[in-house]
């Protein structure tokens, strides 16, 4: 009989197995797997251990290591269904979850993942790791109130800790709390200089309306990474909300040539275009965003104003008059149709309009800045 394993420390599915003492043929099995594992050669540990495993079926430890192999490949099924025939045989089963645990988040199981980690964490409370991988999957499963839950009681202990204030940064944004959010992992990006963190605190300040802060972290993402996912429209917006249409023109260029269905950008740079009489170039943008979002209500109203631009007057004013329709507490678009109006001759609607541009103004200014 095989001496039944008594210790098995496994951390993650990159640790390394340990090996332990067999009757001479199994021990020359297992050892070679394990030398095997140990220099990444996981072809020939996954062979040996299963070879191994077929005369000796009993041996946890190689059913634990053989997991950890297959998990090195991607064979995450495999991985688990290995993890759970050692599970009733190791002496420390919370490591043997934690790694069920593991391989179910790196498939995208995050439901299991996170049931795992959740029963982990009633034995491991203050246990960062843990806090991190179940927050990211309750951000990831769309309950990211429960995520904030976890990881901020362990905010104070693990301040130093960039993927736990990456976590708990990305939970708050996705909870609703946007500001705490970006300001934590604007901090973060600064002192790791890691783009990831300053694109996602630059896309939540512009959720906020922090314009300049926003462009100052996602001018740093692209700085750091220009192949970020949507890293030059969203900068672009930035410099275009701040004023900067002269540097937001190349960039929304550029997030169009990666990807030309790019809504923002074709509206945009639409805009940019008529606004300094580019108005032949414009009209393709402008036409592209409309086709992507027939109902926008700022496409149309961009569309309107670039044939007010255009002098297509009564265009215009067809185009308008629907979006002020849908949209009655819009400013700008009364404000445009009354000049219409009045270039087409019709003063009373002109009138109108200029009534109405009066009294949203007076309602806007007593509610004050930031609050329209």
């Amino acid at each position: 009989m095989l001496e039944p394993m008594r210790h098995l420390a496994l951390f993650f599915i990159l640790s390394s197995p340990i090996a332990f003492a067999q009757q001479l043929s199994s021990e020359q099995v297992f050892n070679r797997a394990f030398e095997a594992q140990q220099r990444g050669d996981y072809v020939t540990a996954i062979r040996d251990y299963q070879r191994l495993l077929k005369t000796h079926p009993e041996m946890g430890a190689a059913h634990a290591n053989l997991g950890a192999a297959l998990a090195h490949t991607g064979r995450l099924d495999e991985a688990i269904a290995e993890y759970n025939y050692a599970l009733p045989m190791a002496d420390d089963k919370d490591a043997i979850r934690f790694n069920i645990g593991l391989a179910y988040y790196k498939k995208g199981d995050l439901a299991d993942a996170a049931h795992v980690f959740e029963d982990l964490r009633t034995r491991r409370p203050r246990d960062p790791q843990l806090a991190i991988l179940l927050g990211d999957s309750d951000v990831k499963l769309g309950n990211a109130a429960e995520a904030v839950n976890v990881l901020q009681p362990l905010e104070a202990e693990n301040a130093s800790n960039g993927d736990f204030e990456y976590a708990l940064g990305e939970a708050e944004i996705a909870s609703g709390e946007r500001r705490p959010g970006a300001e934590r992992l604007g901090k973060l990006a600064a002192a790791t200089q890691s783009a990831d963190a300053y694109l996602l605190a630059g896309s939540a300040f512009m959720d906020v309306n922090e314009f300049e802060l926003a462009r100052a972290d996602l001018d740093a993402a692209l700085k750091l990474n220009p192949r970020l996912p949507r890293i030059y429209g969203l900068t672009a917006l930035a410099h275009d909300k701040t004023g900067d249409q002269t540097g937001a023109e190349p960039l929304f260029r550029e997030a169009l040539k990666q990807n030309p269905d790019d809504f923002e950008a074709n509206l945009y740079l639409g805009a940019i275009l008529y606004k300094r009489r580019a108005i032949e170039e414009a009209r393709p943008f402008l036409d592209k965003a409309l086709q992507l979002k027939p109902q926008d209500a700022m496409a149309r109203y961009e569309s309107g104003m670039w044939e007010s631009t255009a002098g297509k007057y009564d265009e215009a004013a067809k185009e308008l008059e629907a979006v002020v329709k849908e949209n009655p507490d819009w400013l700008e678009p009364h404000l445009e149709l009354a000049t219409v109006y009045y270039r087409l001759h019709r003063p009373e609607g002109g009138a109108k309009e200029r009534a109405t541009v009066a009294q949203l103004t007076a309602q806007q200014q007593l509610k004050g800045p930031g609050k329209q």
